[in-house]
C-alpha cells in the first residue's frame, strides 16, 4: 500500500497541538493547584491567629475586670476606713479635696458682696477651671441650664487656722450673729454663715455663657479669688420647694433694704475719669452699667452689725484714714471710740464707708433713716488689678 505523506504530516501536527495542549492543560492544573494549596494554608495560618487574638482579648478581658474588681474593692475598703473613726485618737481623717476653679469677681474684697445670691443682678464674675483637672468637654451641656449650683471654700474666712489645730482647742463657735437679727446669735447650721466647722459654701448663679474652660455669671455672691470644689446644674423639678418652711426672721427684707441710693453731682464725671485709667480691665462696657452696679450693691445694707451699732453716738474727731480691709473709717477707731483726737459729736452722715468693686473704691455714707449718700469714686493703689481684661467683651459677645 502506498504511503500518503500529506495524510502523516497532518496526523503529526494534530499530535503536536494536542500534546501542547496536554501540557498547557497540566500546568495550569499545576498552578490551580498549588494556589488552591496556598490559600488554603494562609486560611489556616489566619484562623490560628484569629484563635490567639481572640484568646489573648479573653484572658485581657478576665485581667481588666479582675483588676476593676480589686480597685473597686480597695476603694470600698479606703471608703470605710475613711468613715470609721480610727481607735487611738477617735478622729475622722479628712477626705483629699482640692479645688478645679478659680472665680474672678466683681468684688475686690468680702465687704460689699451680697450675703444672698441673685439679690444683686448686675453682679458678675467668671469661673476659670484649671484645664488639667477639668477639660472643656467637662462643660458641655452646662449651656442648657439657666442656673448652676456652685460648691466653694470661704478662703477668706478669719476662723481657717482653727481648722489645723486639735478639736479640743478650734473652739468653733455653735452659734453666730445674724444680721437679720440685728445681731442675735441662732446656731451656726441654722445660718450661711461662713463661720463653720467645714468651711464649705453653697450658691446659686445665673449662667450667661460658656468659653472654653471658663464659665460666665451674674448674680453671684462670691468674692474674687473664690476656690470652688464642683458646680452642678440648677434643677427647678426638684431643687426648687415651693412648700418649704422658713423661720419668720428670714423672710425679713426690710431689716438690710436701704431707703434710697443717691449719687453726688460730680459722680458720674468722676467715674468716667477713673474708667478712662481702669476699665479695659472691667467687666462692664461702661460707667453707666458700673454705676448701676454700686447702685444695685448698695440697695442693702453691707454694713456688718457692729458697724451698724457703733454708727450711733460715737464721740470722734477726725475720720479721714481708710481701714486695712477697706471696709469703713470707723475701723480706725480704737475700742473706746477714740481715734486719738480731740473728741466731738459724730452724726452719722459724717461716717464714710469704702464699697471696693474691681479697682473702683466708691466712698459713701447712710443717714439713721437708711438714705445712702455715694459721694466719690477713686482708684487707690493698694487695690491689685482683678486681671479681668477682656471678659467685658466676652459678656457682649
Amino acid at each position: 500500500m502506498a504511503s500518503n505523506p500529506n495524510g502523516n504530516s497532518k496526523l503529526g501536527f494534530a499530535a503536536a497541538v494536542f500534546l501542547a495542549l496536554a501540557a498547557t492543560a497540566s500546568a495550569s492544573a499545576s498552578a490551580a493547584v498549588s494556589v488552591y494549596l496556598w490559600k488554603r494554608r494562609k486560611s489556616r495560618e489566619l484562623e490560628s491567629r484569629i484563635r490567639e487574638l481572640e484568646a489573648s482579648l479573653r484572658s485581657s478581658s478576665e485581667k481588666c475586670a479582675a483588676e476593676r474588681r480589686g480597685r473597686i474593692g480597695a476603694q470600698q475598703a479606703l471608703r470605710k476606713a475613711i468613715a470609721q473613726p480610727r481607735l487611738e485618737n477617735s478622729e475622722v481623717t479628712s477626705y483629699p479635696m482640692r479645688p478645679i476653679g478659680i472665680v474672678k469677681s466683681c468684688f475686690s474684697t468680702r465687704n460689699g458682696t451680697p450675703r444672698q445670691p441673685l439679690i444683686v443682678p448686675l453682679a458678675r464674675a467668671s469661673l476659670v477651671f484649671d484645664a488639667s483637672l477639668v477639660p472643656p468637654a467637662s462643660l458641655e451641656g452646662l449651656e442648657g441650664y439657666s442656673h448652676c449650683w456652685i460648691i466653694y471654700v470661704f478662703h477668706l474666712n478669719t476662723d481657717l487656722e482653727k481648722l489645723w489645730k486639735e478639736t479640743s482647742r478650734s473652739k468653733f463657735k455653735a452659734k453666730v450673729r445674724v444680721p437679720r437679727l440685728k445681731g442675735e446669735k441662732v446656731g451656726v447650721f441654722a445660718t450661711r454663715s461662713p463661720h463653720r466647722p467645714c468651711p464649705i459654701g453653697l450658691t446659686v448663679a445665673k449662667v450667661e455663657a460658656i468659653k472654653g474652660n471658663t464659665v460666665l455669671l451674674s448674680g453671684v455672691d462670691l468674692v474674687d479669688g473664690t476656690p470652688v470644689l464642683d458646680i452642678k446644674p440648677y434643677l427647678s423639678y426638684c431643687d426648687s420647694l415651693p412648700g418649704a418652711r422658713v423661720p419668720s426672721w428670714v423672710m425679713v427684707d426690710s431689716s438690710l433694704a436701704v431707703a434710697s441710693v443717691n449719687f453726688s453731682g460730680h459722680f458720674s464725671s468722676t467715674l468716667a475719669d477713673c474708667w478712662a485709667v481702669a476699665g479695659k480691665s472691667s467687666m462692664y462696657a461702661s460707667p453707666e452699667e458700673l454705676q448701676k452696679l454700686i447702685e444695685e450693691v448698695l440697695s442693702w445694707d453691707i454694713r456688718s452689725v457692729s458697724q451698724r451699732n457703733r454708727s450711733h453716738d460715737l464721740p470722734v474727731g477726725e475720720i479721714n484714714g481708710k481701714a486695712s480691709d477697706m471696709t469703713s473709717d470707723l475701723d480706725n477707731l480704737h475700742e473706746d471710740g477714740s481715734d486719738g483726737h480731740e473728741k466731738a459729736p459724730l452724726h452719722p452722715t459724717d461716717i464714710v464707708y469704702h464699697l471696693v468693686l474691681e479697682r473702683f473704691d466708691i466712698s459713701y455714707s447712710i443717714d439713721p433713716d437708711g438714705n445712702v449718700f455715694v459721694e466719690k469714686v477713686s482708684l487707690p493703689s493698694d487695690i491689685p488689678d482683678n486681671n479681668n481684661e477682656n471678659i467685658a467683651n466676652q459678656y457682649e459677645e
